[in-house]
């Protein structure tokens, strides 16, 4: 049987790693052993914090309505289980950005909720 060497498939999966940490800092940018448990952790906090950025966001929203409300004598309790009482299914990503961007319109919701 031949033998086989396999110093292409080495150089492959090296290049392939260095250039998924590259810009890390320290020695986890062009060496192997500190770059693949880099690269790996890397990896477990891009999965988690795609999750965690759902968190963020939402609590995010629920401060701007709230701030909003605020000037209306409501709460953003008091709003929101007015928005379910009146059957209005706006979402806070949407109500959020009324309240930014558009406190007009944001106003008209808040009166047809009251």
């Amino acid at each position: 049987m031949p033998r086989v060497k396999r110093g292409t498939q080495h150089t492959k999966r090296r290049s392939n790693l260095l250039k998924k940490v590259k810009g890390f800092s320290w020695g986890r940018k062009n060496r192997i052993r500190l770059a693949r448990p880099a690269m790996l952790k890397a990896g477990v906090y891009a999965f988690r914090d795609r999750r965690a950025k759902k968190r963020t966001f939402r609590n995010l929203w629920n401060l701007k309505i709230n701030a909003a409300v605020r000037s209306f004598d409501l709460s953003y309790s008091k709003f929101i289980n007015l928005l379910k009482i009146a059957n209005v299914t706006i979402d806070r990503k949407v109500l959020a950005q009324l309240a930014e961007k558009h406190p007009n319109t944001f106003a008209k919701v808040v009166d047809a909720v009251k």
